[in-house]
């Protein structure tokens, strides 16, 4: 190894979440850290994240709520590397972030509600331990360089870059407004990496035409049940009816299941809703007790009065009809739609909405303890370029956190060696 190669920094390429982690954990662990970033401040996804309060981390782990085509063995050692509760400890210990549980959500928020608190606390930590920041850098490419062991970076209108060791960290395809552009895959698939499919998930999905549009704004709790057999998943949360379709976190969390069916030339999967928490035998009951009471306030009892009117028209039913008046066959067709609804769908909003990229680097093609490359020494790799995802509620960042400390610090191993 020359002495050029030995004292070259360890290059993150992206700073959002994962590679702000990255090259804090390799700073801390007495590496010299360039991050070349391409928009000009970072951590985008963190500012919007939460509707702007950053869903820091859930408030508990659940390593069998993500989505993976690779190894979920590999999925669970990668999110075990770094306790939930330790990192909490971070953000409150060492960042002197507060976080607040939101009650009934589980989610963890700044107490300050403000996610650039968040951003910006990364950043000023990162600096305080020597991390360089480059904004407004784009990385066009990566070359090992084999007589020094070193990695050539290339960057747009600028001078390359040595490095002894690189953590790609520069995210998927989705909300590509922040900078996410696909760039690291394609780096990552150059050098031969096993890249499964890539899709949007935790994405709004649509309707056309939008045959609900005149319900947009209406929101409630919902149970949705989301294709069959090894693929069925059923979520409950928030559902909002849009002008386009459906979103909220019960949506976003199964549009994986829909996005997926279409996208691997399948045929497209039901969803069906559950929009109380009463099933079938709750309504039955329910309607069988109201006697001479009109199903229309039976039914604007349970659900907003635009949803409730809406699907009482859909069955045919008069809405002043008696409960007691109903025949059988009516019965059967409003609980079908109350406790299972087949909720009409064509597709997504895309990357444009989506939350985070399905799909991604085969978690086999990286060493579960480092993150390093099986193919190539000194590369690392972390955050959502992995195949890996999980729900709405803190568990990307939980995913982010995890592998960039874990890649971080082994890039900080491998340039010290």
């Amino acid at each position: 190894m020359t002495a050029a190669a030995a004292a070259a920094p360890v290059v993150v390429v992206g700073a959002g979440a994962a590679g702000l982690m990255a090259a804090i954990s390799a700073a801390e662990a007495g590496s010299p850290v360039l991050v070349l970033e391409r928009t000009r401040d970072g951590g985008r996804k963190i500012l919007i994240s939460g509707g702007g309060r950053c869903n820091v981390l859930p408030s508990v782990s659940a390593p069998q709520r993500y989505v993976t085509s690779s190894s979920r063995n590999t999925l669970r050692r990668l999110l075990d590397s770094w306790p939930l509760a330790e990192q909490r400890r971070f953000f409150e210990r060492d960042l002197g972030i507060p976080l607040a549980l939101e009650p009934g959500s589980g989610k963890l928020f700044p107490r300050s509600n403000r996610a650039r608190d968040v951003r910006d606390r990364l950043v000023a930590y990162a600096a305080d331990r020597g991390v360089v920041f480059r904004f407004d850098t784009l990385v066009t490419g990566l070359e090992r360089m084999p007589a020094t062991g070193s990695w050539r970076v290339t960057v747009a209108g600028a001078a390359a870059i040595s490095a002894r060791a690189v953590i790609l960290a520069t995210g998927g395809l989705s909300v590509p407004q922040t900078g996410s552009d696909g760039t690291g895959l394609r780096i990552a698939a150059s050098l031969g990496h096993a890249i499964h499919d890539t899709y949007p998930a935790l994405t709004p999905l649509t309707c056309e035409p939008p045959r609900h549009a005149k319900l947009a704004g209406v929101s409630l709790p919902v149970t949705i049940e989301a294709g069959t057999g090894r693929d069925r998943l059923v979520a409950s949360g928030g559902f909002l009816f849009t002008h386009r379709g459906y979103s909220g976190p019960a949506v976003l969390d199964v549009s994986h299941i829909a996005v997926r069916g279409p996208h691997a030339g399948a045929d497209r999967p039901e969803l069906r809703v559950r929009w109380t928490a009463l099933d079938r035998d709750g309504w039955d009951a329910e309607i069988r007790s109201a006697g001479s009471r009109r199903l229309a306030s039976l039914v604007r009892q349970h659900l907003p009065q635009r949803l409730a009117d809406a699907l009482l028209a859909e069955t045919g039913i008069p809405p002043d009809t008696q409960a007691a008046q109903l025949r059988r066959g009516d019965r059967a067709r409003l609980l079908e739609l109350l406790t299972g609804y087949p909720l009409p769908w064509t597709g997504s909003e895309g990357y444009r909405k989506a939350e985070v990229t399905g799909g991604g680097v085969a978690l086999e093609e990286v060493d579960p303890r480092t993150l390093e490359s099986r193919r190539h020494p000194g590369l690392f790799l972390c955050g959502e370029m992995l195949d890996a995802f999980g729900p709405i509620g803190g568990y990307n960042f939980l995913w982010a956190w995890s592998t960039g400390r874990a890649a971080g610090r082994g890039a900080a191993s491998r340039a010290s060696a």
